[in-house]
């Protein structure tokens, strides 16, 4: 095996859906600036999702729209125009 190949800050990382606050915790070695309280009351670093498995449309049976960019907006509005 290689050394030094995997990285170093592997550590438990709390995800969060923000469409319905579905929050998760597993290992994961991606930079975060923000922090969350867990429920075993320690503090894990968050990283924010616009979706998952809880809110995605395929696992769930229901269409719902997630327009966090304000994209639809700005659709209608470039071509309510004509």
């Amino acid at each position: 095996m290689k050394k030094d190949l995997h990285p170093s800050n592997y550590r438990l990382v709390v995800f969060k859906d923000m469409s319905n606050d579905y929050a998760f915790i597993t290992k994961s070695c991606v930079d975060t600036k923000e922090t969350i309280q867990w429920e075993d009351g320690n503090e894990y670093p968050l990283i924010k999702l616009e979706i998952s498995h809880t809110s995605h449309p395929f696992y769930t049976g229901k269409m719902k729209l997630v327009d966090t960019a304000g994209r639809i907006d700005k659709f209608r509005s470039r071509y309510n125009k004509k």
